[in-house]
């Protein structure tokens, strides 16, 4: 009989001791119980607990916090399963696992994959993590149950971070329990910002229980601190809310105070005044010292753009240099309060230009995060190096960059005047995962991507987007976890890896299938950069459309590969298969609808896409784990339509 002893006494290394005695258990069900025991002075079984109590190094990190050392040395009939902190215990306990054969392919019991096994390997590692930060942020439409079950997942694929974008994210959560874009088939189910705000205290709690690095907020501090509620986040909202005396604080945009075209998110506070400045601070100061769970506290100004004070005070700096006024305000006040909560600042729309005359004080309380919202992700990486030159910044009439050679200018700009840990606020979940219909090309891209930035001091990637991309797999998030636990994976391992997992033994042919589908679904055409006529549309293309009209040999093919493997002994496969089942019907729909937008027949287009809309509507209840129906169908409707906005596009 086996047994686990804990050596440190911490949650996560409680939760990592009672996950690894689980996982045990489904390998070997034959085996006998499992005992759990704490017993610091253990020297057989499992010892799990801290590399420190173990009387092993754990000096040689950077960040004792944020940095993780992971630490196995194991028979077959235990040993010392460690880390330098307990989040990384924890992921010793997975990496030992996945060493034993298990993978996590996707979030639930139907994405595991558990080997039986009659006796355990040796298992030996010591390993750092490439990237410090590696993780996800919630955004878009997302259930309880999405938000509890990625952070269960992500530790297992290797990720240490969850961020919660806003004080309480009710305009994400809204958009599940609403069902949008898809009201016929589902009535609305409303949810109070009470019951929103009680669900992601819950989920700070399975964050805390696994010991990950918890970043939260982002958008609201701009406006919260003067009385006004930032859970209206992207929604047109009446100027009544405004309360009595905070208009004066405001950023002024065309002759006027108050909320940036009726969108209080969307609205900045006026920088150069020093009380607003001092009334955000407080703000901010007061919510770090409330929730002293928060790792990672991010400090956003409004989102859009062009939408900065145009007073005379505030003209005299560019709003980057405002900004860092307002940081060191901030500092200031958790420095004077002894909270040691650090500080995420960004660079983004118009504070993408870093600034010119003001730097942090306390350059130790931050960290840098680069966010390039509207950058296009086919082949983007550059060529020849950065040598893309940003004109200057023009207050309130600035461009919106679209390649990643200019962001990366705009961070070289920031990294003169910053010099300490910064990672990327990431959007390859955010509608870009849906234009390579194949996964094939984002995956690989999003592992050199990671590379690229790693090499120039970018220590990893935060994923703002889609909690559920699942289908047709989860190739892209496994990808994103794998690369950034360790760069030097070759992307070829990760997929052969994966899809050995998922399909099994005919993998190949399953690699095949999604081969042609990138052929079909041409992901520069999907990315607007395949018009053949841009007088006649940015989507217009008969090459395209004769394609898509010609696809049904690769429908049917796909169908039979369905067919063959639709029943298997492995739970997670039959579960992959059934759901490219589903993915096969999507396509062959979006193929029809694009095959009329790309001759310019919008109407015929517009048409199909509200049937199909509507009728695959009807399998959201048993997709909605792995598919945002809400989201999918939002990006088909920017191309199919060209009618989305700015909500429309982050919901």
């Amino acid at each position: 009989m086996l047994t686990v002893y804990k050596v440190s006494a911490a949650s996560a290394v409680d939760f990592a001791a009672e996950e690894l005695k689980r996982y045990l258990r489904m390998m070997m069900p034959e085996a006998g119980n499992i005992i759990v025991k704490y017993d610091p002075e253990a020297n057989k079984g499992f010892r799990v607990g801290l590399l420190s109590d173990l009387g092993l190094d754990d000096t040689d990190v950077e960040d004792p916090y944020l940095d993780e050392i992971l630490y196995a040395d194991c028979n077959a009939e235990g040993g010392i399963i460690a880390g330098n902190n307990p989040r990384a215990v924890l992921l010793s306990v997975y990496e030992y696992l996945r060493a034993q054969g298990c993978r996590w392919l996707f979030p639930g019991v139907d994405g595991e994959y558990i080997p039986d096994r009659v006796s355990l390997a040796a298992v030996s590692f010591r390993k750092k993590p490439s990237c410090r930060y590696r993780g996800f942020a919630n955004a878009t439409a997302a259930s309880q149950q999405t938000n509890m079950e990625i952070i269960d997942f992500l530790p297992k694929i290797g990720m240490n971070t969850f961020m919660f974008e806003f004080r309480i994210p009710t305009f994400y959560t809204d958009s599940y329990y609403n069902h949008l874009r898809n009201e016929k088939n589902r009535p609305a189910e409303p949810v109070t910002p009470r019951q929103i705000l009680g669900w992601k205290r819950s989920c700070e709690s399975e964050i805390d229980r696994r010991g990950l690095v918890f970043h939260d907020v982002g958008h609201g501090f701009a406006i919260d601190a003067f009385g006004i509620d930032s859970c209206f986040a992207w929604y047109k909202t009446d100027e009544s809310h405004i309360p009595e005396g905070a208009r004066q604080y405001l950023a002024k945009v065309g002759g006027k105070r108050g909320f940036f075209e009726g969108v209080p998110i969307n609205t900045n506070f006026c920088m150069s005044n020093p009380v607003a400045r001092a009334m955000v601070a407080k703000n901010v100061a007061d919510y770090a010292e409330d929730h002293g769970n928060v790792d990672l506290l991010h400090v956003w100004l409004a989102d859009g753009i062009n939408n900065h004070c145009e007073c005379e005070n505030c003209k005299q700096k560019i709003p980057s240099d405002w900004y860092i006024d307002t940081l060191n305000a901030i500092d200031e006040e958790m420095t004077k309060r002894k909270i040691d909560t650090k500080i995420v600042f960004l660079s983004y729309v118009d504070i993408a230009w870093a600034p010119e005359k003001t730097a942090l004080k306390n350059p130790d309380r931050f960290v840098f995060m680069l966010a390039p919202f509207t950058r296009k992700y086919f082949d983007s990486i550059p060529k020849n190096g950065v040598n893309a030159k940003n004109p200057p910044y023009e207050r309130n009439n600035i461009f919106l960059a679209e390649t990643l050679e200019e962001y990366l200018a705009f961070y070289n700009d920031w990294r003169r005047c910053f010099h300490g840990s910064a990672f990327a606020f990431e959007y390859h979940f955010c509608w870009a995962e849906y234009r390579d219909f194949s996964t094939l090309g984002m995956a690989k891209l999003i592992g050199d991507e990671i590379r690229l930035y790693k090499s120039i001091g970018i220590d990893g990637v935060v994923e703002d987007g889609d909690l559920r991309p699942f289908l047709p797999n989860g190739l892209l998030l496994y990808t994103l976890g794998r690369t950034l636990f360790d760069t030097e994976t070759p992307h070829e391992a990760i997929v052969t890896d994966y899809f050995s997992h998922l399909y099994g033994s005919d993998h190949k042919k399953f690699l095949s299938f999604f081969e042609k589908v990138g052929e079909v679904f041409d992901w520069r055409y999907f990315t607007g950069l395949g018009s053949e006529n841009e007088k006649v549309g940015k989507y217009y293309s008969p090459q395209i459309a004769k394609k898509l009209s010609n696809a049904a040999p690769l429908f049917e093919e796909g169908r039979e590969l369905v067919k063959a493997h639709y029943n298997s002994d492995v739970r997670v496969q039959t579960v992959a298969v059934r759901l490219l089942s589903h993915y096969i019907d999507l396509l062959e729909k979006t193929a029809a609808i694009i095959a009329k937008k790309a001759v310019a027949d919008d109407a015929a287009a517009k048409c199909l896409l509200e049937e199909f809309e509507e009728e695959f509507g009807k399998r959201e209840c048993e997709l909605e784990r792995y598919f945002n129906h809400c989201f999918f169908f939002k990006f088909l409707r920017f191309i199919a339509v060209l009618s989305v906005s700015k909500i429309d596009f982050i919901m």
